[in-house]
């Protein structure tokens, strides 16, 4: 379909100048088709707003996705040899784009913004050339066709999309292929393996069809032989590019350290693995509170848990966002993690579940570094921010003490979550008392900020918590379990400061209700400092938090009596009643 607005024929040369020259006001819309097989259960159809300031989040315009597996259209189902892509399949694909490019001219995407990026099934297919032309002439649009080692370089950028800080290795499991790489990502920079990325026919529709070749005609024990031989081949294989991929002596180091290796884990196979997981721990005897993907931390004994997740997978009525094809992908996904599990030097520390794909990648690997580094939660909330909102951002930063020998801030409690929290100081202010602090709770899991892209779960869980203690805490019966499994993502360290910096919040709110501070308002200064000789006896020590009040003429008595009430609010959360596990926990 053609691209770009038509200037008019006639008028004068000046206006077509004009025209001319004019940039594009849609120019930000960029719109993706991702053909497979890093998700190759489906082609997926996106348009991302790429606007200043939310670009480092990717927000989401459009989405969509078509039900057509490209990998699976090769695979003759009676003797599982490669086929080419029929041309019906071809027909289908062809149409299905011609639709998402009316889409795009509905929401104005200019035609030089779309992009149809193909991998490993269509790189692959026996065809290839007659599919991408068939596109090509129906569509305008040129195919880019990634290289094996682009493919799994694009996956691990889309990694990096989905954190702000990355370190470990980077895996990608589409339905013919698994890449692998390593990546360390912070402060928008990102490294990777100067191999780019090692390719295995190892995804999970091709290690299906493989087993099952390997158990056809054979008996039982025939069968449990091939499979073993194979699976010292993949082993092999995984440790043959541990050792090519140059990975760094830092990270290598950590893994020792810390008892395995980070992984990243990306596209449709590990992200049903994930669901899986989810499920388990939203069923048996748990209620994980958030159910989104990209942030998910499963930990190395549920990770590597295969037969638990095979009779999951089996046995169960019905799980959120695991289709039947993926249950029948389950066993295949199950032999390659406890196969992966046992080959990777030192092992496996924990499992990370990423959003981020061909989407992702793309778009995030073109930003600016300054752009990559900004903190997604700090962007996702500038919307929402007050006019003061960096003076109140300031304000909270100063109640928290400095480190010292014994004691220190978490280190989950950055910058970047206290401008957070005081951009969204006063987003449910005007609601009513019985739903703002329950709106709150559920903001970062359900609610306004739930879409955003690349935070983690126990970020989301802070902030939540934050938010909830802010508007002071109560809660009506249906929403205190809520708030109780998501202070369960965190250690109770975590939990206390959430209590005690969203108290200040509250104060603070109070003091500046509308969230400006000029000079018609008296100002507060904050310190804040490990202390000893606390309590009544003067035998305690803990945090002493000041608050010092600028003086004014109007009415000071008033004032400081006001601010003394509300400071007594964030006193009571250091008694130790209060503190997080009862009396013997952490406060």
């Amino acid at each position: 379909m053609g691209g770009g607005h038509q200037l008019p024929r006639d008028g004068d040369s000046e206006l077509k100048a004009s025209a001319v020259s004019s940039p594009d006001p849609n120019a930000h819309l960029h719109a993706v088709v991702d053909l497979g097989s890093l998700r190759s259960n489906g082609i997926r159809c996106s348009i991302s707003d790429m606007t200043a300031p939310t670009t480092r989040i990717i927000p989401t315009v459009h989405f969509h996705r078509v039900n057509i597996s490209l990998y699976e259209a090769q695979i003759d189902p009676n003797t599982g040899n490669r086929v080419p892509i029929p041309k019906s399949v071809i027909d289908r694909v062809v149409s299905a784009i011609v639709r998402f490019q009316v889409i795009c001219v509905e929401i104005g995407v200019p035609a030089t913004n779309i992009r149809l990026i193909a991998t490993e099934a269509t790189r692959t297919a026996l065809n290839s050339s007659e599919f991408t032309g068939a596109i090509r002439e129906s569509t305008g649009v040129e195919v880019e066709l990634l290289r094996k080692e682009e493919e799994g370089i694009v996956g691990a950028w889309g990694i990096a999309s989905s954190f702000s800080d990355v370190e470990g290795l980077a895996l990608d499991l589409g339905g013919g292929s698994m890449q692998m790489t390593w990546i360390i990502s912070h402060a928008g920079e990102v490294q990777m393996s100067p191999k780019g990325s090692v390719s295995f026919p190892y995804g999970a529709a091709a290690l299906t069809q493989k087993l099952a070749d390997l158990e056809r005609g054979k008996s039982k024990g025939e069968a449990k032989k091939a499979k073993e031989q194979f699976r010292r081949e993949m082993s092999e294989n995984f440790r043959s590019a541990f050792d090519n991929l140059q990975i760094p002596n830092s990270l290598v180091a950590k893994a020792r350290q810390n008892g395995g290796f980070p992984l990243y884990l990306s596209g449709g196979g590990f992200r049903g693995w994930g669901y899986l997981l989810l499920y388990l721990h939203q069923t048996r005897g748990q209620s994980y509170p958030i159910s989104i993907i990209n942030g998910y931390l499963a930990p190395k004994k549920d990770f590597e848990d295969t037969e638990t997740l095979k009779e999951v997978a089996r046995t169960a009525d019905e799980i959120f966002r695991v289709s039947d094809r993926r249950r029948k992908q389950v066993p295949s996904v199950a032999f390659l993690v406890k196969t992966l599990a046992e080959s990777l030097p030192h092992g496996i520390k924990e499992a990370h579940f990423c959003q981020g794909g061909v989407r992702e990648g793309v778009l995030f690997r073109e930003m600016l570094p300054v752009i990559r580094q900004k903190d997604p939660l700090e962007v996702a909330t500038a919307r929402y921010a007050p006019a003061s909102a960096q003076a109140i951002a300031a304000l909270i930063l100063a109640a928290l003490p400095r480190p010292s020998a014994r004691r220190s801030v978490p280190s989950s409690i950055t910058v970047h979550l206290v401008q957070a929290f005081a951009n969204a100081l006063y987003v449910h202010a005007t609601m009513s008392k019985e739903i703002s602090s329950s709106a709150a709770l559920y903001s970062t899991s359900t609610g306004i900020l739930a879409s955003t892209h690349g935070i983690p779960h126990a970020h989301r869980a802070l902030l939540a918590l934050m938010l909830q203690e802010r508007y002071g805490g109560e809660l009506p019966p249906r929403d205190v379990d809520l708030k109780s499994h998501l202070q369960g993502i965190l250690t109770p360290e975590e939990v206390w400061w959430t209590r005690y910096l969203g108290k200040l919040g509250l104060v603070l709110a109070q003091l500046y209700p509308i969230g400006s501070i000029d000079t018609f308002k008296p100002r507060i200064v904050p310190s804040a400092r490990w202390a000893t000789g606390l309590g009544k006896k003067g035998k305690k020590e803990g945090l002493e938090l000041t608050l010092v009040i600028q003086k004014v003429d109007y009415d000071p008595t008033h004032l400081k009596g006001e601010l003394k009430r509300d400071v007594q609010k964030i006193e009571k959360v250091g008694k130790r009643k209060n503190w997080i596990g009862g009396r013997d926990g952490w406060g």
